[in-house]
């Protein structure tokens, strides 16, 4: 694939459903600041895949990065403007033997029985093994074309993090094009960061669980593993993921600078600039919890 002897890059991959707040624009900067330490380009990239993102969000996601001083070596690219690449791959994939058409619901799936061994929240194989015959009877039935799943030959496997050392996770026949024709989250995004050369991946660690599924893909298709370090997320005083609801949390409530000196004291070196963050960045020294964030810092 086009892309993969391209210098190493790190990057940040909002999706842009909405205004980012604190705890995004504190992954960003940890994104940057791992990129630009360890001699990497770094990449902007929106995944506008999900039907609920809007350009004008993005537009503004853009410009609160660049006024905390977050920087990037091109263009942002827009996951939207790639089909080509996924259906490339998902073609390659189907010529292997490797996908097979899944008509489960959300529903159908939770109700799904489970053998005693199997993975809490894996796909249980509903699909995996019909016939044709099978296959046309459930498109009667359900009248909605069918999502692909991979056949996987594995129920976990180990990725190495920066953060968090080995950790094992669930590889189950996951998605990697929805029944609407777009590719899925866990493909588009390995495919992606080959295509741009990114060999680093850093973001909140409540993706975690997400890298087995997309590290096992990636050498499935014979892709280099990316480096995966996975920060601590930010929390509100209840102890749940910061979100919009919890106040004046976005940039254009906060300001630039009052946002910049948080985002520097939750890591531990009071800054007023990325470039003095990055000059005292070390990963190791990182906070191991979450930050919880209170409206007053």
């Amino acid at each position: 694939m086009a892309g993969v002897t391209r210098s190493p890059a790190g990057r940040f991959a909002p999706s842009p459903s909405a205004d980012l707040h604190i705890g995004n624009l504190r992954t960003a900067v940890l994104a940057w600041l791992f990129a630009r330490s360890t001699g990497r380009r770094f990449l902007v990239r929106i995944d506008d895949l999900d039907d609920r993102t809007h350009t004008h969000i993005a537009d503004r996601q853009l410009e609160d990065l660049a006024a905390i001083g977050v920087t990037w070596d091109e263009p942002p690219e827009w996951q939207s403007q790639h089909p080509q690449r996924y259906d490339s791959v998902i073609a390659e994939l189907k010529e292997r033997g490797l996908l097979y058409e899944c008509y489960c619901s959300r529903r159908d799936i939770q109700q799904a029985p489970r053998a005693p061994h199997a993975p809490q929240g894996a796909y249980p194989g509903t699909c995996r093994q019909l016939t044709e015959a099978e296959r046309r009877q459930r498109r009667d039935e359900t009248g909605r074309p069918p999502a692909l799943r991979l056949r996987t030959d594995a129920i976990a496997y180990t990725v190495h993090d920066v953060l968090h050392g080995d950790y094992m996770g669930i590889v189950d026949d996951f998605v990697v094009r929805r029944g609407d024709g777009v590719a899925a989250y866990n493909l588009a995004v390995v495919v992606d960061d080959v295509a741009q050369g990114i060999d680093q991946v850093v973001r909140g660690d409540d993706l975690l669980p997400s890298s087995p599924r997309q590290a096992y893909l990636a050498r499935l298709l014979g892709y280099p593993e990316p480096t995966y370090a996975h920060v601590a997320l930010v929390l509100n005083e209840d102890g749940a993921r910061l979100a919009k609801r919890d106040g004046a949390v976005t940039l254009a409530e906060i300001g630039v600078e009052r946002a910049v000196e948080q985002i520097s004291a939750s890591l531990g070196w009071p800054a007023s600039s990325l470039d003095e963050m990055l000059a005292q960045f070390d990963p190791a020294q990182l906070p191991k919890h979450p930050w919880v964030y209170t409206l007053t810092g």
